[in-house]
């Protein structure tokens, strides 16, 4: 489940210039299909800069199924700031309290993790998506159903990377363990968390936890390149992906997600995702203090289960995410009143940093999106 494409977007954009457009959806369509040209099976961009109604731009291949706008789509690792709002939820209801130990509920936990630790990754725990065990299920191969206890037994199973608290390093181990927690502290299952917690209060109709590969409405299909169309370098153990065959890719959308747990594996849509932003930075899902601590970084930036950044064209919170077959970022501003999401139905050649073509397109139109969401101009580049 990545979470760098979107830093590395972000970092980028130091030395981003603008021109003034006569309206901002024309160059982002043209960042869009150039984003297709580049090799993407396709694309779905939102934008809502708070001034009125949201540019919503959906393009595909000639050879892909066709996308629309509000298609269901695997979030990857934005599951972490919904898996985070619940749990601050929790410490809101003085259930949980940010300083316990998660030792309380993982025994054999190094000593001094805390949920703090697990949420903003300064835990030292080891990430489970790095081990050989989980590769086939990363690959739509394993039939077996992994539980967040399990692959938080993965990751833990490795030697901590660092004392913890004394350092930052992502990892899904940090988020399997939060699921862990939530479903003992609950006594719910985390589909039902998500459902009571954030889908139905919202009236997100295509927000939830999946219990297998498959979907509850119209849906993205996402791909990956087959073995002989594969970059050379990814690694040779990630060429031979499950799923059926199209114009030389791998259509896996009907592959199990549930290897990402708690840590990746929530489908929802951009106009789902856009009215969960809005209600969680207005503090429609989180009070002031919770939100509060929701907002204090460590690392890179990151937050409780979130990201922040500052770009020429302003400062946002967001997360990104990739899971086979299926890569995202979102973003908004402090108030939640702005919001911006591009999801991209394929992961590898991102993850493996395997295609700097289709690297440069992206980093281009998130740079477009960044600023088109604080309604300043954009540039969309030559045309390609």
């Amino acid at each position: 489940m990545r979470r760098t494409a979107l830093v590395a977007a972000v970092i980028a954009t130091a030395g981003l210039t603008t021109a003034t457009q006569a309206a901002a959806s024309t160059p982002l369509e043209r960042l869009a299909r150039n984003l297709v040209a580049a090799g993407a099976p396709g694309v779905i961009v939102r934008v809502d800069d708070g001034r009125g109604r949201p540019v919503e731009i959906a393009e595909h291949a000639p050879w892909a199924h066709r996308l629309e706008a509000g298609d269901e789509f695997r979030m990857g690792s934005n599951t972490k700031t919904v898996m985070a709002t619940i749990t601050l939820q929790l410490v809101a209801e003085h259930r949980l309290a940010l300083s316990d130990c998660a030792g309380k509920w993982l025994p054999g936990t190094a000593s001094g993790v805390t949920l703090r630790m697990l949420l903003n990754h300064t835990s030292g725990l080891s990430d489970y998506a790095e081990d050989p065990a989980l590769r086939n299920a990363i690959l739509g191969k394993d039939p077996h159903r992994w539980t967040a206890a399990e692959l938080f037994a993965v990751g833990a199973g490795h030697p901590p990377l660092f004392a913890p608290g004394t350092d930052w390093s992502y990892s899904n181990t940090n988020y399997a363990a939060i699921g862990v927690i939530l479903e003992r502290v609950t006594g719910a299952s985390l589909a039902d968390l998500v459902r009571d917690r954030i889908a139905r209060p919202l009236h997100l109709a295509h927000t939830y936890l999946p219990a297998d590969g498959s979907w509850r409405g119209r849906h993205a299909h996402g791909y990956e390149p087959d073995a002989a169309h594969m970059p050379p370098s990814v690694p040779a153990e990630f060429t031979d992906v499950a799923g059926t065959h199209r114009a030389g890719h791998v259509d896996v959308s009907g592959n199990d997600p549930g290897w990402g747990a708690s840590a990746g594996a929530i489908v929802s849509s951009a106009p789902d995702w856009a009215r969960f932003y809005t209600a969680l930075m207005s503090g429609k899902l989180l009070p002031a203090a919770q939100l509060a601590e929701m907002r204090t970084v460590a690392g890179p930036g990151y937050g409780l289960g979130i990201l922040t950044a500052t770009t020429p064209c302003g400062t946002f919170w967001g997360h990104d995410g990739g899971i086979t077959g299926y890569s995202g970022s979102t973003i908004t501003d402090s108030t939640g009143r702005r919001t911006a999401t591009i999801l991209v139905p394929t992961e590898f050649r991102y993850e493996f940093d395997a295609d700097p073509a289709l690297a440069e397109a992206q980093r281009a139109l998130q740079n477009a999106v960044t600023c088109a969401m604080f309604g300043k101009p954009v540039s969309a580049g030559p045309a390609t």
